[in-house]
Parts: structure tokens; sequence; C-alpha cells
């Protein structure tokens, strides 16, 4: 028998909004999500600007949750818990529950801390707390034992394309029928001075310092790097039967996904494409649909000059002759680069945009790079049509991951 792939709960706590709905409203809104670094070690950056979380998990958490858990951790609990209840706390058999929740880099934060208390304080005063808040799977088990998941608890590590890889394993842990209910997504909270000066060295980061709001312009000849960002997606995702015998509400379908890797470079993407135009029809046949039905793609678009060009490639390759149709999104614009959490959101981006009829904007585009040959949600958001249509949803990690998710109206 076949089991579908419903999306019956979203969360998100991002840099423009505390919750899915504030979130989603700012995307439509255009809403800039980059401020300037307060910090004393940002003071000596190269990168002095971030996407920090529009609401801090203490003003959420109780002191002790806040006290026992990474920043990544909390981030991720916010959204679940706020996913969770929009489900409707579904009464499922835990051992037909699972959870998936990624993270690129897991409790750095809580690692760096631990190491200064070392140095400064002894020993003794290390937290007993120190090695469950860094561990990388720390996220998806905090939310595990949340919601006494025992299907499994599971955590791919694929630095920017995790948070999308969680979603694929999650919906095929139930097409294959591990679970009937998979609590899924990223998160990611990692803004240090350590991350920070090592991504600047790359030269992957804007420095864009005295314009922090306009720094992330993904498609413009100027973009010279991404924001980094912080916060966390999270789904419900549920096998459909099991969904409409209880009534749930159904945000969007899964389709398919599409996983391969480039084989090229541990940071640079493949300027021709080739991996993540592979990963894009891999996910249309595994949707069982053609290009023509995919009318808006949630892009990866970091705002590196590299980056963005070789995914537009890879979206023509795919796409054909779709690609001059299909309205395309660059949604970092605004949140930043949310790492590991960055295709969970992007994620509940596209079911949203599919629900709502609307393609969120790509905004800080002043002028437009014309080698992108891409239809691009530059002048605002832009209505999408009625009737069955999908969106694609594209996330690419630092060596080499590429993940390609489908998703399709109701």
């Amino acid at each position: 028998m076949t089991r579908n792939v419903v999306v019956t709960g979203i969360g998100m706590t991002t840099p423009i909004g505390g919750d899915a709905a504030s979130t989603w409203a700012a995307a439509l809104a255009g809403t800039p999500g980059t401020i300037r670094l307060g910090p004393d070690w940002a003071a000596d950056q190269p990168a002095q600007i971030a996407a920090m979380m529009k609401v801090d998990p203490g003003q959420i958490l109780t002191p002790v949750e806040v006290r026992r858990m990474d920043r990544s951790e909390q981030c991720a609990l916010i959204a679940s818990r706020e996913a969770w209840a929009d489900a409707g706390a579904p009464d499922v058999d835990p051992i037909r529950l699972g959870v998936v929740v990624a993270s690129g880099i897991g409790g750095i934060n809580s690692l760096i801390q631990a190491y200064e208390t070392l140095r400064d304080k002894g020993a003794a005063r290390v937290s007993p707390h120190m090695v469950t808040m860094i561990m990388p799977n720390g996220p998806a088990a905090m939310v595990g034992i949340e919601v006494g998941a025992r299907a499994g608890v599971h955590t791919p590590v694929s630095a920017c394309a995790s948070g999308a890889e969680a979603v694929s394993y999650a919906a095929k842990m139930i097409e294959d029928g591990r679970a009937d209910v998979v609590v899924a997504g990223g998160t990611e909270a990692c803004m240090n001075g350590v991350t920070m000066a090592g991504f600047a060295a790359m030269r992957a980061l804007s420095t864009r310092n005295d314009d922090p709001a306009t720094a992330s312009r993904a498609y413009d000849v100027d973009r010279d790097g991404f924001v980094m960002g912080e916060g966390s997606g999270i789904l419900i995702l549920e096998e459909e039967v099991h969904a409409r015998a209880r009534g749930a509400k159904i945000y969007g379908r899964y389709g398919g996904s599409g996983l391969t890797s480039d084989g090229h470079h541990i940071a640079q993407p493949d300027p021709e494409g080739a991996g993540a135009a592979r990963a894009i029809t891999m996910a249309l046949a595994d949707a069982d649909i053609s290009s023509a039905d995919i009318i808006h793609v949630n892009a990866h678009a970091t705002s590196t000059p590299q980056g963005d060009f070789a995914e537009s490639v890879a979206i023509r390759r795919a796409l054909g002759g779709q690609a001059d149709h299909a309205w395309v999104s660059g949604t970092k614009s605004m949140t930043g680069h949310l790492l590991g959490g960055a295709g969970a959101v992007e994620s509940i981006f596209a079911i949203l945009a599919l629900r709502d009829r609307i393609a969120p904007p790509s905004i800080n585009i002043f002028n437009f790079d014309t080698a992108i040959e891409l239809q691009v949600t530059k002048d605002g958001p832009v209505q999408l049509p009625a009737g069955d249509i999908a969106a694609l949803n594209n996330s690419f990690g630092f060596g080499g991951h590429d993940v390609a998710l489908v998703f399709k109206s109701v």
C-alpha cells in the first residue's frame, strides 16, 4: 500500500519572527533580519553583522531549560513545541513516532563556554550538562524526549543541507512504514567569534558592516557573501490516512526528494551544477511529476558569487524551459543563512507559498545579475496560480552535499 506523507504542523523561530506566523508575515513583507553585532568579540571581526533570532529563547523557555541546553537545542525545542501544538498534539503510539532534527555544527557555543570555564575557573566548574549540550544529536534527542518518540531519533549532518536532508529522511521513515508521525527539521545557533572568524577567513561572509539590512543580496551583481543566521524550523510529517482519520489540518504534501554529491571541492560548488541538477531531477522523479509542474522554487541562494550562479545553472539544467516560468525566491536575503536550520525553514516557506499561492520576495536586488537566467521575485511577492501545483526547495552544503525537496499543494 502506498503511504503518502503530508505536513500537519509547522513551527519556526527565526531572525524575522518568533513563530511561524510572524516569520511568514515578515517574509512576505520583505523584512530584513540582519543587524550589527553588539558583543565585544565582534568588534574586530571582518564581518560584524548577523541575523540573530527575533525572540531570544530566554524569553520563552524556563531558566532551568536555558541552563541545561545549548542555544541550538533551545531553538529546536521552541520550534518543535509550536509545530506539535499546531498539529493538534497527535495521539500516536510512541513506537510509531519518530524525530529527525539536524544541525550542521551542533553545540559549539557550549563547547567554547566550557573551555573558557575550564581555563578560568578549573575543571570542577565545568557544567555536568556540557556533553549533552555539545553533541550534534542533542537537539534531536531533546525533542525526542519531549514528545516521547520511540520509532527512532536521528540527526543527519551535511552542513547547510542538513535541515533538508532531515525532512527527506523523516518522509522515508513514514513511506517505509517505520513511523506514522515524524517531527522533522533543523536548527542552528553558532554565533561566536570563532565561527564568525572562520567563515570570514574563507571569504564566505558579507562584510557590508555599515549597511546590515542590505548585506544579504542574492542575485545582485554586488553580492559579497552570506550573512550568518540562527534559528530553527520544524515540520510535523504524517502518513495521510493517519492524519485524515484524526481530522488533522493539512498544509501540503511531501512529494519527493533527491540527494546527490558533487565530488568536486570541500567548500566550492561545482560550477556546472551537475550534482545539484541531478538532485532536482531525482526529486521530480520521486514525486512523480515533470518539470512543468514546478511553479515555485525556494532557492538555496546564499548570496555568494559562485554559489548563486552554480545553483542557477543547476535549476536551468534540471527544469529546462520551465525555468523561465517558475518563480524563484531567495529568502536568505531576509533570514540570513541558518546553516543546518536553513533547509527546514525554507521547506516551510515553500509549503506556505503553495498554501497561500504567493511566492515571497527576494530583497536587496539593486542591480540584478543577468548571468542568473531565472525568473526571480526581485520586485516583491508574486501570486501563484490555482490548481494542483508544486514547489521545489534546494539546499546545498560544504562538502558537496546536494538536497532537493518537492512539495505539492492540497
